[in-house]
């Protein structure tokens, strides 16, 4: 297997890395997943802000994209109905204005999701009933 993109995410967020063994469910070993605390210095051109506000998705040729179009590029890597949606996003019109409100809403709203991820209390991100 050649070069593969990689998702850099927020590893101190339960929700965040909920939503990424989600992903990595579906792309399989076609997408390399990386919390931005170990990765961030392997990509000094994405400034920590950005880390921290949305995931990156960096792929091999150097494209790097963020929030909700890096969920649509990683969505390119799953087969079936995910991919569909990936591409719908671009296709359907007013859906990637849309799909970046949502992000942006979610991305600012994540630690009080805890609620919505298995296991894990509302409140600080990161942070489930076992901990």
């Amino acid at each position: 297997m050649g070069p593969r993109p990689v998702m850099v995410f927020d590893g101190d967020c339960g929700f965040c890395r909920y939503w990424v063994e989600r992903f990595r469910a579906l792309t399989g070993d076609r997408v390399v997943y990386r919390p931005f605390q170990d990765a961030a210095a392997d990509f000094p051109a994405i400034p920590r802000e950005a880390f921290e506000e949305a995931v990156q998705f960096v792929e091999p040729g150097g494209r790097v994209t963020s929030g909700a179009d890096a969920v649509s590029r990683a969505l390119e890597y799953t087969r079936g109905m995910p991919r569909l949606l990936g591409r719908a996003y671009l296709a359907v019109p007013g859906g990637r204005p849309l799909a970046r409100f949502v992000y942006r809403w979610v991305a600012r709203n994540r630690s009080r999701l805890g609620w919505t991820v298995p296991g894990q209390k509302s409140g600080k991100p990161g942070k489930s009933e076992g901990s």
